[in-house]
């Protein structure tokens, strides 16, 4: 059976991530992720770093044989020093279409960074079929130019998805450098923990894991203590 062009789609942008943050950026291996890190048994987790990012995170849960789905979450935080915003990718995608597409550069410790300037000119024109409506704990840290689409069944929506994702990476990769040592520390901490304790209220990731069949209690520990770790 054909594979769905979505899908299709995705694992493509899946690898020109990883190629990215490969050409930019050195992998990791960070404490305990690796335990779920199972590329055999779909499910992918791997992180990355530089002199101007703290954390490039990859989490992608291929089970689309056994519950017709495929998850995409990526995550690039920059150092404490870099005042730059954080680089968010979600997707969750079934055989014929996404039931959700997510992407931003949501503020750290600067709410008015030019990074977010150029992010928010590069989303303007694109305008979701079916637009998703916020729950309070992502008002709290999304921009509010945060593209959210859900339902999208156009391939050219689809493909207009993930040419943004890529093209914001590309500039985010290219452009977090300029910002070293352009914040405070502490100050910076507090506002990517903020981030990460808001993205922990987030009820649909756990939900959404454990409908793809990865057990319960590691997805609860993963939601918990890896996927939005916070800086302790």
């Amino acid at each position: 059976k054909t594979m769905s062009m979505i899908w299709e789609k995705l694992i493509e942008c899946q690898h020109k991530i990883i190629e990215k943050f490969e050409y930019h950026l050195k992998e990791y291996n960070e404490d305990g992720l690796g335990d779920y890190n199972q590329p055999e048994n779909g499910w992918v987790n791997r992180t990355w770093n530089s002199d101007s990012i703290r954390r490039a995170h990859i989490d992608v849960v291929d089970a689309r044989e056994q519950r017709g789905l495929w998850m995409m979450h990526v995550c690039v935080f920059p150092q404490l020093h870099n005042d730059a915003p954080i680089y968010g990718f979600d997707v969750i995608a079934g055989a014929t279409k996404m039931t959700g597409a997510f992407h931003d550069y949501s503020r750290s410790v600067n709410p008015d960074h030019p990074m977010m300037q150029g992010y928010a000119e590069s989303v303007q024109d694109f305008i979701p079929e079916k637009k998703r409506e916020l729950p309070e704990w992502a008002r709290n840290i999304f921009s509010t130019n945060m593209l959210a689409a859900g339902n999208v069944k156009t391939e050219e929506e689809a493909a207009e998805i993930i040419r943004l994702a890529l093209d914001n990476l590309d500039a985010y990769l290219w452009e977090v450098k300029d910002f070293n040592h352009t914040a405070d520390e502490a100050a910076c901490a507090v506002a990517q923990n903020y981030y990460c304790e808001n993205q922990q209220q987030n009820p649909h990731t756990p939900r959404t894991m454990k409908s793809l069949g990865l057990p319960e209690a590691e997805v609860d520990k993963f939601c918990k203590d890896m996927l939005f770790p916070k800086i302790v």
